[in-house]
């Protein structure tokens, strides 16, 4: 069956007025995007952060008056002004399709992120199943994919770690299966550490070699060997005083999750720690260092 999508081009303060009257008018679902390509920072449990331009978007049966639909947003206090765009989505298979869009990826020699619903295709490598999600984090991202093939090249025997912002948990993880001996996952949104343990399971990984908890409840002397935190520069600064804290001496941070031009400003608030020169993916790159 084809579907008919409404896009009403708006600012975040008409948002829940868009929406409300998408779904009075018979949207079968709405979405909200950012439009202006607005950085959105992770935030506490509970909120629930906008950016400022967004697309709200209906999405409604082809047999839908769709006139009647605009006429009827457009009457609404606010929406009168608001550019829309109305969408044609063609009749398929959109689990198949979904599915069908995510294929293995090989990370350096050994390491491969598959789809659980396909064979790996090196039975004998190291195979991370790892379904999409409600996290961040399949491997398909260039700064994920950096911190992946980081760890597919370093030695991890007995090594501790910890993933700061775990999100799909998939850097955890990929870890432990790569060598080393414990990891903590850590992330401030209760959804992404459900969707790690359950990545971690599918793995065979269990709560003896795979800590999973909240940034507040890790303990006052928790600290490892390797710390891995892939999430935005602006939060990677502000984090420095955890983040060393966490690191051991002589311990590894891996920072990821920043744009060329903001390499300089990180660094600079690590200063406990001896960097090694910056490795590039496109726009992004990768940070490593030893502390002091």
């Amino acid at each position: 069956m084809p579907w008919v999508v409404l896009h009403i081009f708006c600012d975040a303060a008409l948002s829940e007025a868009a929406e409300q009257q998408l779904l009075a008018c018979g949207a079968a679902a709405v979405t909200l995007q950012d439009n202006a390509e607005q950085a959105l920072f992770q935030v506490l449990p509970g909120e629930a952060p906008l950016w400022d331009r967004l697309s709200v978007s209906g999405l409604f049966d082809a047999s839908a008056d769709m006139d009647a639909v605009i006429t009827s947003v457009r009457a609404t206090d606010g929406l009168a002004h608001c550019r829309h765009r109305l969408e044609i989505l063609e009749d398929k298979d959109w689990v198949r399709s979904w599915m069908d869009s995510y294929q293995p990826i090989a990370i350096g020699e050994r390491l491969w992120i598959c789809p659980s619903w396909l064979q790996p295709p090196q039975p004998q490598a190291v195979n991370l199943l790892l379904d999409p999600g409600q996290a961040f984090g399949t491997g398909t991202h260039p700064t994920t994919a950096m911190c992946l093939r980081w760890l597919e090249q370093s030695d991890l025997e007995d090594q501790r770690l910890i993933d700061y912002g775990c999100g799909s948990g998939i850097l955890a993880i990929a870890g432990l299966l790569l060598g080393a001996a414990h990891a903590v996952a850590t992330d401030i949104d209760p959804v992404a550490l459900a969707a790690a343990r359950t990545n971690a399971e599918q793995n065979g990984l269990d709560s003896d070699r795979l800590q999973l908890c909240l940034p507040s409840l890790l303990s006052p002397d928790c600290q490892a060997d390797i710390v891995l935190a892939n999430i935005l520069a602006g939060p990677l600064a502000s984090l420095a005083p955890e983040l060393t804290h966490l690191t051991r001496p002589r311990g590894r941070l891996v920072l990821s999750g920043i744009l060329q031009h903001q390499a300089a400003e990180v660094m600079a608030a690590y200063g406990q720690f001896e960097f090694a020169p910056p490795q590039c993916d496109g726009e992004w790159v990768l940070l490593t260092a030893r502390r002091s």
